[in-house]
């Protein structure tokens, strides 16, 4: 990747890392229908003068049909099943589910034939779902075949949402479909946030709630959006690797999820495996120069 391409990576590794851990505090007192709720719309209002400054209502609106789609399949459902399956497992078990979405990236854009696919990525591919597997130990006691069942929807969105932004908008930018696309989801979930708000939020939910808005949606999908403009959607989808060993480490120091012994082996292979699976070979590189 281009050094950009790996500043937009880290960025992303760190800042969707942090999720996990605030959607585990948040469902404790929230239900996950107005946390989805809390988490776009914010997002949408904060980046509405953006929108504006930038004079993309025209943009936003022409392309609105793919932006509606991109944040049901993104936000609307996926948000809601994580949300609810993190009431009854682990976080580092969320994380290491989502860790398939490279996997399934790759199947399916090899059946479109849209995108080649280097030997040397499905290496790395390999190499880093190994260390996710070593990373939280294959425990899955903790969870059901319902709250698993919910968790592959969600892989099952987070895997056409990046196709989505890299084919169909790729030409629109990332504030604008950010804006575009948690206003509806926003709107959609705005009654059963309404009929589902509780007598008494704490601050630590608020600061929870905040932090994913801002920090996590508006800000993150803006720089994903960047991200797969610059090193493609499959690439772009790697980065789940990485966010899952800042999921482990916030889970084992905030929510004192257990320290493993895998993840002393998880996380070079992790990191071994999202170098290979992202860099380019020689010979893609000296077509580019």
């Amino acid at each position: 990747m281009s050094k950009r391409g790996w500043w937009l990576f880290l960025m992303m590794a760190v800042i969707w890392g942090i999720p996990y851990l605030l959607i585990r505090v948040a469902v404790r007192h929230v239900d996950a229908g107005l946390l989805v709720w809390l988490r776009t719309a914010p997002a949408a209002l904060l980046l509405a003068p953006l929108v504006s400054a930038q004079r993309l209502w025209g943009v936003l609106v022409r392309n609105l049909g793919w932006i509606v789609v991109f944040g049901v399949v993104e936000f609307g459902i996926p948000w809601f099943f994580m949300a609810s399956a993190e009431e009854h497992i682990t976080s580092s078990l969320t994380s290491l589910l989502v860790c398939a979405v490279p996997l399934l990236a790759v199947i399916v854009q090899r059946a479109r034939r849209n995108e080649h696919i280097e030997p040397r990525r499905y290496l790395g591919l390999g190499v880093g779902a190994a260390g996710v597997a070593f990373l939280v130990g294959l425990d899955v006691g903790g969870g059901s075949v319902k709250w698993i069942s919910l968790m592959l929807v969600v892989l099952v969105g987070y895997t056409i949402g990046p196709m989505i932004l890299a084919t169909k908008l790729s030409q629109v930018p990332g504030v604008a479909v950010t804006c575009g696309a948690t206003a509806v989801v926003a709107l959609a979930w705005s009654p059963w946030a309404l009929t589902h708000w509780p007598s008494h939020i704490s601050s630590e939910t608020w600061s929870c709630a905040a932090t994913l808005s801002v920090v996590c949606t508006a800000g993150a999908f803006v720089t994903f959006s960047a991200l797969v403009r610059e090193v493609g959607s499959t690439r772009a989808v790697v980065v789940t690797y990485v966010n899952t060993a800042v999921a482990v480490v916030l889970g084992i120091v905030g929510l004192h999820e257990p320290l493993t012994a895998g993840i002393a082996v998880g996380f070079p292979l992790v990191l071994v495996g999202c170098v290979i699976a992202t860099s380019r070979t020689r010979g893609a590189a000296l077509q580019t120069t």
